[in-house]
């Protein structure tokens, strides 16, 4: 007898009762892990500003803001003295009110009470799956807060993982009639996805949160245009958002890695586009696939949409490795070729403290100074609000022309 017929046969089927029993068992280990990830609160916390910070995203000297906080009769925030007592921490709320009262940046129609100017959807979108997206999400969505701006951010991924990174737990806090599923079955429910915002720990930054659930639009969806062949089923999510640009400054869409048709609804709600690019080889053919499948999906609704145009499309290059070994400088001159104007100058390194926050469920805007890696969170969080700038400033000149 050979050796081989006496081993035994490992069983590798799986049953879907088995299944079942697995997700449970993960789901259980999830939740103690989101336990340790979010003790001792399970709530996530803005961060604090001190003098200096505040100064900084005003524009103006830390002697400015320090007199401005302690003269007699002010009506801006103290914040609250700490160390020797001449410095001051400030919270988000605080430091909000200054740079809408007194900083040197432009304030929106919406802030200034004259509110003649839509505030305008940004879609970040790629199909590659840690490309960042959500993150550059969440990102672009503090960092333009920090500019005084009013934001709402549109979870349109099953995963639901912006709404953790705003300190929503999906799974125990939102059901589907919490999300945008509702408005897709039925544009005429009241109220409309403004019915279904929630506020954030972050002050504002509000959220329609997101729910495993979403996947029944890719069923409804085409279902309905069985039933109805003139059904426009790619501009319901426009259509939904179309009130509630009166209320923010922006309104920021995350999506799932993927062509859906909730994808396509948020392709065709937004002014702008920001695509999160990793320069690595594998994401970069991905990104080019995401054009070509868009494209060929967009041709058969086009002639109906004739005038559809974006403010802008930029491609963000994030995760960017500047060892000696990395291939990041092939890939961005392959991006550059590509993509020409199109690619911003601005780039996120690539850096430890991204990888840490996303294991607290958090990002380089919830961590303050005073936890004590201000260097490299400064790193890669001052790219981040350059971009941020950038962005906002092509905005700034269309608020100007409507006033």
């Amino acid at each position: 007898m050979s050796i081989r017929s006496e081993l035994p046969v490992i069983d590798r089927s799986v049953s879907l009762a088995y299944i079942a029993e697995f997700s449970e068992r993960v789901s259980t280990l999830t939740e103690e892990l989101r336990d340790q990830i979010l003790a001792p609160r399970p709530r996530k916390n803005a961060p604090t500003f001190t003098t200096s910070e505040v100064a900084e995203l005003c524009g103006l000297d830390r002697s400015k803001i320090h007199y401005l906080a302690s003269r007699e009769g002010t009506t801006l925030p103290t914040g609250a003295a700490y160390g020797t007592g001449r410095s001051r921490l400030f919270t988000l709320a605080e430091t909000r009110t200054y740079i809408q009262q007194v900083s040197e940046i432009y304030q929106s129609p919406l802030v200034t009470g004259s509110r003649d100017a839509d505030g305008r959807v940004v879609l970040v979108a790629n199909f590659k799956g840690g490309s960042t997206k959500t993150t550059t999400s969440m990102c672009l969505a503090q960092g333009l807060t920090l500019r005084g701006r009013k934001v709402l951010v549109v979870d349109l991924d099953p995963q639901a993982s912006l709404s953790e990174l705003c300190g929503i737990y999906a799974e125990k806090e939102v059901d589907e009639d919490s999300t945008v599923l509702p408005y897709i079955y039925d544009q005429s429910i009241e109220g409309g996805l403004s019915s279904v915002i929630k506020s954030t720990y972050w002050d504002g930054l509000d959220v329609i949160p997101a729910h495993p659930s979403l996947f029944g639009a890719e069923f409804h969806l085409p279902a309905m245009m069985k039933v109805k062949p003139t059904f426009k089923f790619w501009a319901i999510l426009r259509q939904g958002l179309e009130p509630l640009r009166k209320q923010y400054d922006y309104i920021i869409l995350d999506t799932a890695p993927s062509l859906s048709y909730l994808t396509l609804n948020a392709l065709m709600a937004a002014d702008s586009m920001v695509m999160p690019l990793v320069p690595e080889s594998l994401d970069f053919i991905s990104s080019v696939s995401f054009w070509s499948l868009f494209s060929d999906i967009a041709a058969n609704f086009m002639s109906m949409e004739r005038d559809k145009k974006y403010d802008f499309i930029s491609l963000l290059l994030s995760k960017v490795d500047y060892g000696q070994t990395s291939s990041a400088p092939i890939v961005r001159s392959w991006v550059q070729r590509a993509y020409g104007e199109w690619l911003n100058t601005v780039e996120v390194p690539a850096s430890s403290v991204m990888s840490n926050g996303a294991l607290a469920l958090s990002t380089v805007f919830d961590i303050s100074k005073a936890d004590g890696v201000a260097k490299t969170v400064q790193r890669v969080r001052q790219p981040l609000m350059e971009y941020c700038r950038w962005l906002d400033d092509l905005y700034v000149e269309k608020w100007r022309l409507a006033q």
